[in-house]
């Protein structure tokens, strides 16, 4: 019987690279978005014709309580959720000065608490079933790279990396938990406007002397989700090349 696996914010970046990713491997998908509806009903097409397995789309604002569950409860029509993947993130970059209480908010709602919210409804499912995986995506931002102009951001990925050991805890033995913390990727959300000689001077940081790929991030994913990681639990991995602030 094929898995499941739901990948908030899939229609595009490191979302659909693990959307295709876990399809390759025989997944069915499903792939949440909020704004971005013609990227993920492309995608799903996508992955219908090449892989043969099952896709769904489905919009939901994750700020929304009962958005969330009345994703899930369609969701339900369309299967078990095996592998959750939290990726869907807000970043709103403004100067220092410029930062408001309402942005902070959203930025807090979206990444942390959506994730929260997303995390205990699924997980309960699968620690009743007594096996699941839960993986969110948070970012070396929360770490140890410093950019105040996004600060809200990096905070609210800080948050993920705590939320990722206390429900690695409370969903023991049954359920693994962990997050992939990725350094700069070549995303459109994160490239996009950037200046080419920021960019270098960003990559000279990096050992590997590159940014990387969604697929590159993809593929961390998917070895967490999968048997060969079976021992890997309240973890985050980094993947950035090497990089130093």
């Amino acid at each position: 019987m094929r898995k499941t696996v739901l990948v908030t914010g899939s229609a595009k970046g490191i979302g659909a690279s693990c959307i295709l990713k876990f399809a390759s491997f025989g997944f069915n998908v499903v792939i949440h978005y909020l704004t971005s509806e013609k990227e993920a009903f492309i995608l799903k097409e996508k992955v219908e014709k090449e892989y043969h397995v099952k896709a769904f789309c489905i919009k939901a604002d994750l700020k929304n309580e009962v958005e969330i569950k009345e994703m899930l409860t369609k969701i339900e029509e369309f299967g078990n959720i095996d592998v959750l993947v939290n990726n869907a993130a807000f970043c709103l970059d403004t100067l220092y000065e410029e930062k408001t209480k309402e942005n902070f908010m959203t930025t807090l709602e979206v990444n942390v608490v959506g994730t929260f919210l997303l995390s205990r409804l699924v997980g309960d499912k699968m620690y009743e079933k007594k096996e699941g995986t839960i993986i969110t995506i948070t970012s070396t931002n929360g770490m140890d790279t410093y950019f105040p102009m996004c600060l809200d951001y990096d905070a609210s990925k800080a948050a993920l990396i705590s939320l990722t050991h206390n429900l690695a805890l409370q969903y023991a033995p049954y359920i693994r938990v962990n997050a992939v913390a990725p350094g700069w990727v070549s995303t459109e959300k994160e490239i996009e406007g950037l200046d080419e000689d920021y960019l270098e001077t960003e990559s000279e940081k990096i050992f590997l002397r590159r940014i990387g790929t969604p697929e590159e991030i993809a593929n961390v994913v998917f070895f967490l989700a999968s048997p060969e990681a079976s021992y890997i639990n309240n973890t985050v991995i980094r993947v950035d090349g090497g990089h130093y602030s």
